[in-house]
């Protein structure tokens, strides 16, 4: 561990993975229990090494089609018939980034996201120390992004604003924008162009304030947090 511009972080993709495992182990997450109509899905965030060594998590712009096209997102999809959570983004994230890992990987989970389209969105941690290729599918991922850590954990990354000042990435500004009145709208501000919103914002601003800040978890619940309209299709 050493200084960075921010809050203390990991140096190393090996320290994270002992800090998330034990701060995980502490954490205790809420599920979303089964109910008629849910679906289910699960995301991850995988922290892997930049060619500097620096600790950085994977975030990746979805392909221009289907469900969520073009919208910031985690390596993750929906469960398959018969799986588990942690099987369903073991394999997702071998699909989407040609990446493979092992349920020894997996830290630990976060809150379950009760998503707007009506998906229950279960977060897991990993880390995947040495060099790694990333192999994205056109059919599935846009663009792969890696967000430091150092970055993801500096104070001027969260931004708290008015619901009206919701503004979509430019793609997809023929969207609609709205979110509900009176409720506060997260931005995780995490680069030029990168403005990223909840369901993903939240699980990236849980992730930064359990994991690497090692705050409250009862200040750090998600699942009330507001959805944009264009998060939903």
């Amino acid at each position: 561990m050493g200084p960075t511009a921010g809050p203390l972080v990991p140096e190393t993709v090996h320290d994270f993975r002992d800090l998330a495992r034990t701060r995980l182990r502490a954490f205790p997450h809420t599920e979303v229990p089964a109910a008629p109509g849910i679906r289910r899905a699960a995301v991850l965030l995988c922290v892997v090494e930049e060619g500097d060594g620096a600790p950085s998590v994977v975030v990746i712009r979805r392909a221009y089609r289907g469900r969520n096209a073009g919208q910031w997102g985690l390596p993750g999809g929906r469960l398959d018939e018969g799986e588990t959570a942690a099987q369903a983004v073991l394999r997702e994230l071998h699909e989407e980034l040609g990446l493979t890992a092992t349920p020894a990987d997996l830290l630990g989970r976060l809150d379950d996201f009760p998503a707007a389209s009506g998906f229950v969105i279960t977060p897991f941690v990993a880390a995947l120390p040495g060099a790694i290729e990333l192999t994205p599918s056109p059919d599935e991922v846009h663009s792969v992004h890696l967000v430091r850590l150092a970055r993801l954990a500096a104070d001027e990354v969260p931004h708290w604003v008015a619901p009206h000042e919701a503004v979509p990435q430019p793609e997809l500004r023929d969207a609609a924008a709205a979110v509900p009145e009176n409720v506060g709208l997260l931005q995780m501000r995490l680069g030029d162009g990168m403005t990223i919103h909840a369901p993903t914002g939240a699980m990236l601003w849980q992730f930064r304030e359990v994991v690497l800040l090692g705050r409250d978890h009862t200040n750090a619940r998600v699942a009330h947090f507001t959805q944009p309209d264009w998060t939903q299709h």
